[in-house]
């Protein structure tokens, strides 16, 4: 039986769709709803997709590596974990890129230096819908690794954009190719090189 505090109730009235809010998505995950599948939450809505293919994973370690090896001693770079951005809306980014450390915390993160997303299947949702989740939940940089189309997509300095996906977006958008290089805004000091992003 679910819990009172994350019980579900309806309101009387006209049927409407059921939305979900994050400890609910949590309490199903714990429960095993979600095993071997990838799914997230967005304003209420759990939306899952496809399993993941090779060079979605390689682009994954490679992003990971990469980032570990930059941010280094302070930070904590998640892979798929939870980042509660709102009372119903937990991405699970690819990657985020959190401060601190994992000892002493007590609850899931709710902001990040930096998110990643890798795009194969799904770069047009990644650069509409992810792109005003993370502005509105003020994410200060989003990455999104371009693997089809080798390339990656830096979104900076989050807006209101009332036109927008979640009323949000970046006021700054670049596309880099292979050879350019990037720095994180939190770790100004190193450079990175796209390709050693792409599988």
């Amino acid at each position: 039986m679910m819990p009172a505090h994350i019980a579900t109730r309806v309101p009387s009235g006209p049927p409407r769709n059921l939305l979900w809010t994050v400890d609910q998505f949590h309490y199903l995950g714990d429960l095993g709803m979600f095993e071997g599948r990838r799914a997230w939450l967005v304003d209420g809505v759990i939306v899952e997709e496809g399993p993941m293919n090779p060079p979605h994973r390689i682009a994954l370690e490679l992003c990971e590596e990469t980032l570990r090896a930059v941010f280094g001693t302070g930070w904590r770079v998640y892979n798929q974990m939870p980042l509660v951005l709102g009372h119903a809306t937990d991405p699970e980014p690819d990657l985020a890129v959190i401060a601190g450390s994992p000892r002493g915390a007590t609850a899931h993160p709710t902001t990040a230096a930096l998110v990643v997303e890798v795009s194969d299947t799904s770069l047009r949702y990644d650069t509409t819908v992810k792109v005003g989740v993370y502005a509105a939940g003020g994410i200060a940089e989003y990455w999104v690794v371009d693997v089809n189309g080798r390339q990656l997509l830096v979104f900076r300095n989050p807006q209101p954009a009332p036109t927008q996906s979640q009323g949000h977006t970046y006021a700054t958008q670049l596309t880099l190719g292979p050879t350019d290089m990037v720095s994180p805004l939190a770790a100004p000091n190193s450079a990175i090189r796209v390709s050693d992003l792409l599988p």
